[in-house]
């Protein structure tokens, strides 16, 4: 396991230096000049000459990846062109807002999700599991954005039953010691503000769950329905187990690999989804702060949002591998 575990952690390397080739080079495809952005549309050529000798930008594409490869090995992600704020101390700042809403969104299509798999698997063909079916492919097929608007429109706006923006009320004053809004209010006794936290989480963890939820609930039902069709099942029938026992014991853990999978690139392609979400309701967390930057030509930080986005989906995919052995004992690894 772990020889497995190192290998695999080793092929993360030629990984990521193929991510951040590609996103130096498509970053720098875009149209404009960040040097222009920086001063105006008035500034004279010789200023931006200036500035564009200052950020490298007049050298060689090859020396300045080779610049940026640099940096990153000392842990410098850059400096904000348009803020002039270092990234990576931006990107800590935003990154627990994203990991709130990205947690909140995963547990609520999990909780959710399987469930709506295992009894749509096990009353299948039934009224249930065509409702079932159809509300997944419904939630595969909804824009975020779309869905996004709407429940903010319905929720927020007709019904005034959840805040349609920020993580928290302007009149909330908390100290931030984590930046979890959520575990600062416990840590600090801020029972009001972290009821406040949770309304203004309801609606974007919604948006942002609605994609795997559906993703995750489809999955569930066609493993456990493979998994019913096998002899095991059969047998442990046959000896008058418990349908609930046969289902949950047996059915469900055989079936978690492909479920474990689905769940693994969920988790990464929330950071993806949290864009739009972000962008909707006005969450201060990465997504919003990408958003921003690419509106900005701000190269610098959609270069190290980019990267940093990169690392965790390599990494949630790492764990998902290892945790195949935990979840089905047959998985051996040489």
């Amino acid at each position: 396991m772990r020889r497995y575990a190192l290998r695999r952690g080793l092929t993360v390397i030629p990984v990521l230096v193929g991510v951040s080739a590609l996103v130096f080079g498509f970053i720098h495809l875009i149209p404009g000049d960040p040097a222009v952005t920086m001063l105006g549309e008035r500034a004279t050529p010789e200023k931006v000459a200036e500035v564009r000798r200052q950020l490298g930008l007049d050298r060689p594409i090859h020396e300045q990846y080779l610049l940026y490869v640099g940096r990153l090995l000392r842990g410098d992600l850059g400096t904000s062109i348009v803020r002039g704020d270092p990234v990576l101390a931006d990107l800590l700042r935003r990154f627990p807002a994203t990991v709130e809403l990205g947690t909140a969104a995963i547990a609520l299509a999990l909780l959710l999700g399987i469930p709506v798999g295992i009894v749509s698997a096990v009353w299948r063909n039934s009224v249930v599991d065509g409702l079932a079916r159809v509300w997944a492919l419904v939630g595969v097929s909804m824009p975020i954005f779309w869905l996004g608007l709407m429940l903010a429109w319905v929720f927020g706006v007709q019904l005034r039953w959840f805040p349609t923006g920020f993580r928290l009320g302007t009149d909330a004053a908390l100290e931030p010691w984590t930046h979890f809004v959520l575990l600062d209010a416990a840590l600090q006794g801020r029972w009001a503000i972290a009821g406040d936290a949770l309304r203004h989480l309801v609606l974007p963890a919604v948006t942002l769950a609605t994609i795997p939820l559906a993703v995750i609930a489809r999955m569930t039902r066609a493993s456990i329905l493979e998994a019913l069709s096998q002899d095991y099942i059969r047998t442990a029938e046959a000896k008058g187990l418990p349908q609930a026992a046969v289902v949950l014991r047996h059915a469900l853990r055989n079936a978690l690999l492909p479920v474990l999978t689905v769940i693994g690139l969920q988790v990464g392609h929330l950071l993806a989804g949290a864009i739009l979400t972000e962008t909707i309701f006005s969450w201060p967390g990465i997504g919003l702060w990408v958003y921003e930057a690419i509106e900005a030509r701000d190269y610098a930080i959609v270069q190290g949002a980019s990267l940093f986005i990169a690392v965790i989906f390599v990494t949630v995919n790492l764990a998902t591998d290892l945790l195949y052995a935990a979840a089905d004992p047959r998985v051996k690894y040489e």
